[in-house]
């Protein structure tokens, strides 16, 4: 017997424990940083099959990793389970979750003593908290190489057109007056908040494809006959590239200065979020896993040109170990994620069959990463080719 067909078998074999997975995370949903309940039942069933689980990885209450084997190489597979407040696992990780347990089981099981690690590496808060990024900061990445995952979505795409983002909290302080009785003495923040807006407005025009800012007003001052002291907005940012994220915040930075100059004001600009990367397909991987797929009667094709498909923290794994984050549609092209279509859909039957073909093909990707030094090489050859 084949060494694919005995991971099909293997898969099959685990297909209803793990819809069951699948279902009982979509049953319980719970947002960034406090899937504790996902996170019990996904290190319990690891710990079941014998992989040695390490809890509150990087020190997040959250996170954890599990690891069978030891050595280099070392295949990673990333699960998410957080959900979207009020929509519940309308983003799919319940899916995520499950496939990525399924895949570390099963190439455990099937991968005849060839050497290395089996590594599933719990990673909460992909929602807006960057959980992957904080890992990656605290190392937990490190040493491993390669990180497979899948992502359920609209359309079968072979590789993920994610951007890079991040959020700014820019504040304006001036001073406060009467409106009427002493309008001169005031300096009014609002305005000047405002005045960046229209800058940014301007700005908006001629940045490039892939590149925006979108802001809200979070503080506009307290009452309308005090000229307000202070204002503040929130703005996020995106591009292409994580290099053109970088100016693309320069270029924020020089315009509120600009206007807290021409206005009399005085300004802060602070992140005030995790900076996602953008990510960097392994092609050498990510053709692999198609490859695979495809056995599944899932063909994968290149993205449509000038689509992007939001931002993710695998960006932030993807430029230092070589990663694939495929798309899977769970639902038709006329859909979306983030709204309760979807999150119905990631309950499906649809899914279900999504899920079981993700499982098989993540795991005969893993085995040939494991047993291939020459596909090693050639991944993080094709690594190197990405970086910027």
């Amino acid at each position: 017997m084949s060494l694919y067909q005995r991971i099909r078998e293997e898969t099959e074999r685990r297909a209803d424990a793990l819809w069951t997975v699948a279902t009982a995370l979509h049953a319980d949903p719970e947002t960034a940083f406090s899937e504790h309940r996902a996170a019990k039942l996904l290190t319990d069933e690891l710990e079941r099959a014998g992989f040695a689980v390490r809890r509150e990885a990087a020190g997040l209450p959250t996170a954890f990793t599990a690891r069978a084997g030891e050595g280099r190489p070392v295949v990673a597979f990333p699960l998410e389970y957080d959900a979207l407040p009020g929509l519940g696992h309308a983003c799919g990780h319940n899916l995520i979750a499950a496939a990525g347990l399924g895949a570390a089981l099963v190439t455990e099981a099937v991968r005849d003593g060839a050497e290395g690690t089996v590594l599933a590496v719990g990673t909460p808060a992909e929602e807006g908290g960057g959980g992957k990024a904080l890992e990656v900061e605290a190392g937990v990445f490190d040493g491993v190489d390669a990180a497979l995952m899948f992502h359920p979505g609209v359309y079968d795409w072979i590789r993920a057109p994610l951007t890079a983002q991040e959020q700014y909290r820019v504040g304006f302080r001036g001073r406060a007056a009467h409106p009427t009785g002493n309008p001169t003495e005031g300096v009014d923040a609002l305005a000047a908040l405002i005045e960046l807006f229209n800058v940014l407005s301007a700005l908006g025009r001629r940045l490039p494809e892939g590149s925006h800012v979108q802001g809200i007003i979070t503080q506009g001052g307290t009452a309308t006959n005090i000229v307000p002291e202070y204002a503040e907005g929130r703005f996020g940012l995106r591009a292409v590239t994580t290099a053109a994220l970088d100016e693309l915040a320069e270029q924020l930075r020089t315009a509120a200065e600009g206007v807290a100059l021409a206005t009399g004001t005085a300004v802060t600009v602070e992140r005030a979020s995790v900076r996602y990367e953008h990510f960097r397909d392994n092609s050498v991987l990510s053709e692999r896993f198609a490859g695979h797929l495809d056995r599944a009667g899932i063909p994968l094709t290149a993205p449509t040109p000038g689509v992007y498909l939001g931002s993710s923290d695998i960006g932030n794994v993807s430029g230092r170990v070589p990663a694939i984050h495929p798309f899977v549609a769970i639902m038709g092209a006329d859909g979306s994620d983030h709204t309760p279509e979807f999150a119905e859909a990631a309950a499906s039957q649809r899914a279900r069959g999504v899920l079981t073909a993700v499982v098989e093909a993540l795991a005969c990707t893993a085995v040939d990463i494991l047993r291939d030094a020459d596909l090693r090489g050639r991944a993080w050859a094709d690594l190197l080719l990405t970086a910027d």
